[in-house]
């Protein structure tokens, strides 16, 4: 593994740096593993694909930009009594990054120069309203009701709300509601046949950004340091590290 010598952050540079949705989650669950990342191009391992959830996920999409050019609503929006229509833009393939740019949708953020952008699935738009609802898809496969009712699905919420504040500044008039589409991969077909089977889940969620604003200062400074912060408490990554450094287990290699 070698260190990444590009989009590195540089307090001289005067270009705008970017801090993508992912890396904001990052920051949240382990600041000195960010500081590693995106200042010393140290990098956590790298994780598989995950080839299937990206199978559905352009499944869904395919559907509803059946839908998009038409201005009509989708059997889902439908069955929930979503008064809404998937949202058609010039800018819609950038925001979603169809030509795998890494970047998104994206606003500056004068005060600290750092560029905050996200990838999003998709974008539904009020017919009464006129609002913008951010929506996220998920992919899953449980047996337990689907709900947002876990401390794992917080990063879910943060990840709709970074979205809603992106599209705030970028000015559009966006509803504090967003939408998760869960699609849920049944177990009890009684044979696989080749194939899986979805229900399909949506659940609402009332977005809050107030958070956001204070946390990129909290970034600014972190990169702006002459040193790593402390690991997050929970970050097994620095407890990964720490426990190879410790002198103890250094001698007992030795030893082998």
């Amino acid at each position: 593994m070698q260190k990444r010598r590009s989009n590195l952050y540089n307090l001289t540079s005067g270009v705008p740096f970017n801090v993508s949705r992912s890396k904001i989650a990052l920051f949240l669950e382990c600041p000195q593993c960010f500081y590693l990342d995106r200042k010393l191009g140290i990098a956590r391992p790298d994780m598989p694909g995950w080839s299937l959830n990206s199978a559905v996920d352009s499944l869904l999409k395919n559907e509803f930009d059946l839908l998009r050019e038409q201005k009509k609503p989708h059997r889902l929006m439908q069955s929930y009594h979503l008064d809404a229509v998937p949202f058609s833009h010039p800018s819609f393939h950038i925001w979603r990054d169809d030509q795998d740019m890494k970047v998104g949708a994206s606003v500056l953020h004068k005060a600290t120069n750092l560029n905050i952008c996200g990838i999003i699935d998709d974008i539904w738009i009020n017919n009464t309203t006129q609002e913008l609802h951010i929506v996220d898809y998920k992919s899953t496969s449980t047996d337990y009701p689907i709900s947002l009712n876990s401390r794992w699905k917080e990063g879910y919420k943060r990840q709709i709300e970074v979205y809603q504040w992106i599209f705030k500044r970028l000015g559009f008039d966006v509803s504090q509601t967003g939408y998760f589409l869960f699609a849920n991969a049944t177990r009890h077909r009684p044979g696989f046949d080749g194939k899986l089977e979805f229900e399909n889940t949506i659940i609402s969620y009332e977005g809050q950004t107030d958070w956001i604003e204070p946390l990129i200062y909290d970034i600014k400074k972190c990169l702006d340091a002459g040193q790593a912060p402390a690991s997050g408490k929970e970050c097994q990554y620095c407890a990964y590290r720490n426990l190879i450094n410790n002198e103890t287990l250094k001698n007992q290699l030795s030893l082998i």
